[in-house]
C-alpha cells in the first residue's frame, strides 16, 4: 500500500522506550520510564505507535501535557506515522512501588530530608518582626530569581494564618497525592506548597500550636520536594509557634530577616532576628524593603524613613557576635504589588526595574552560597599502612 512504511523501517520498541525516557512527569519531574508509568508500547504495521501510560491518580490535571510530550518524543523516530496515547491509572500496589522509588527505596515513615546530615539543600527561613513589610513579596521574587538562574527551588508557605504565596506565584493547580506522598504544584519553575491549597475558598485557619507544628512537619516530610538547591520558607510575622517549630524540625535553616526603613519596624525586626541566639540558627542577613520611592526627577523620597536595615544589621551583629550583613535595599515600586496580584513576580515581568535589580542582587548573594560538603561524612576509610 502506498504511504505505508515497510516493516524494516518501523521503529523498534526499545528505541521507542529510549525516546520515552526523555519525557518527564510534569509533577514529579522524573522520566516516566523510571517511574513505571509506561505500561506498554505497540507498533502497528502502518507506523502508528500506541503508548499506554499509567497516571498516578484518575483525573490527573497534567494529562494533556503528558499527551503532548509523549507524542512529540515518539513522533521524531524514523518510520513513525502517528502516535496514540492511552491512559490508565496505577493500582494501589503500583502507587506504593512509586512511593518507595521516590523515597530512594525506603519504605519506613517519611523523614524531613532537609534535616538529614547528608542534605545539600540550603534552607532559608524568611522572617519579619511584624506584618506589612513585604516579607512574602521578597520571598516569591527571590524564589523566581533563583529558579531563573537554573537552581532547583521550592517555597513552603509556613504562614498558616496569612497564606498568600500561591496567588503571588500564580499557582493554580492543586497538589496530587500518591499514597502518603504529596506532589507540589509548580509555577515559574518553583515548587510550592501552602495550607491554602487544602482549604476551601478563603476559609480561615483556626489552629493552635500542636496543629501548626504537625502541618509544618507534614509539609516538610510528606511533600516530594525532590533534589532542591534552595528551599525558602515564608514564616508568619513574629517569634511564635512556627518559628520555634522551624528551629526544631530544620535546625540547619538559616534566617533571613525582612524589615522596612522605619525605626519602629526595625526594632521589631531585631527581635525576630535575635531568636537565632536562642535556637542556635545562623542569620544569613537582612533585607530592607520599601527603602525609598524614586521620583520622576530622579530624587528619592524616604516614605518610611531611612536607616532601618542598617540598624537591624548592626544590632543583630552585636547581639550574635558575628557579622549579619545588609544584603540589599529594595526600592518602593507599585509593580511589586501588581506582580503579587497577577502571580508574575517583578523579577520576571520587568527584570530591569530598580526593585527587580535589587531583589536579583539579593538572590545573587544567596545563589553563590553553593551547596557544599563541609562537615559531611564522605564514608571513606583510610587505607591501612603496610
Amino acid at each position: 500500500m502506498v504511504g505505508m512504511p515497510l516493516s524494516s523501517t518501523l521503529p523498534a520498541e526499545a528505541d521507542i522506550r529510549t525516546a520515552l525516557a526523555g519525557v518527564n512527569d510534569p509533577e514529579i519531574r522524573k522520566p516516566i520510564t523510571d517511574l513505571g508509568m509506561v505500561e506498554s508500547v505497540a507498533v502497528h504495521p502502518d507506523g502508528v505507535v500506541e503508548v499506554a501510560v499509567l497516571l498516578t491518580v484518575a483525573g490527573c490535571p497534567m494529562r494533556d501535557t503528558l499527551t503532548n510530550d509523549v507524542t512529540a518524543a515518539v513522533a521524531k523516530l524514523a518510520g513513525v506515522t502517528g502516535v496514540r496515547v492511552n491512559f490508565g491509572v496505577m493500582s494501589d500496589a503500583q502507587r506504593k512501588n512509586l512511593q518507595t522509588t521516590l523515597r530512594g527505596g525506603q519504605t519506613a515513615e517519611p523523614v524531613i530530608p532537609f534535616a538529614q546530615p547528608g542534605s545539600l539543600t540550603r534552607v532559608y527561613a524568611v522572617a519579619s518582626g511584624k506584618g506589612g513589610v513585604g516579607k512574602s513579596s521578597v520571598t516569591v521574587n527571590l524564589a523566581a530569581a533563583l529558579a531563573a538562574r537554573g537552581l532547583s527551588v521550592g517555597v513552603l508557605d509556613a504562614d498558616i494564618y496569612g497564606f498568600s504565596i500561591p496567588r503571588m506565584l500564580g499557582v493554580e493547580g492543586r497538589p496530587t497525592q500518591v499514597e502518603q506522598m504529596i506532589m507540589p504544584p509548580q509555577s515559574h519553575g518553583v515548587k510550592v506548597i501552602s495550607i491554602g491549597m487544602f482549604t476551601p475558598g478563603n476559609t480561615a485557619v483556626v489552629w493552635r500550636g500542636p496543629m501548626l507544628h504537625r502541618a509544618l512537619q507534614q509539609f516538610l516530610a510528606d511533600v516530594f520536594w525532590g533534589d532542591l538547591d534552595v528551599l525558602l520558607m515564608d514564616l508568619p510575622p513574629g517569634t511564635g509557634d512556627i518559628a520555634i517549630s522551624v528551629a526544631q524540625l530544620v535546625p540547619g535553616a538559616e534566617i533571613l530577616v525582612v524589615t522596612t526603613p522605619q525605626q519602629a519596624a526595625a526594632e521589631v525586626a531585631e527581635r525576630a532576628g535575635s531568636i537565632a541566639l536562642q535556637t542556635h540558627q545562623r542569620l544569613v542577613g537582612v533585607v530592607e524593603n520599601m527603602s525609598w520611592l524614586e521620583l520622576p526627577n530622579g530624587e528619592r523620597m524616604d516614605v518610611f524613613g531611612s536607616g532601618g536595615g542598617e540598624a537591624v544589621s548592626a544590632a543583630l551583629s552585636r547581639t550574635l557576635g558575628a557579622q549579619v550583613p545588609l544584603l540589599g535595599q529594595i526600592p518602593l515600586d507599585p509593580r511589586v504589588r501588581e506582580g503579587g496580584d497577577s502571580g508574575i513576580p517583578l523579577v520576571l515581568s520587568d527584570p530591569d526595574a530598580a526593585a527587580a535589580k535589587a531583589l536579583s542582587g539579593v538572590a545573587d548573594k544567596l545563589a553563590v552560597r553553593q551547596r557544599g560538603l563541609a562537615g559531611m561524612s564522605l564514608g571513606l576509610t583510610p587505607a591501612a599502612r603496610r
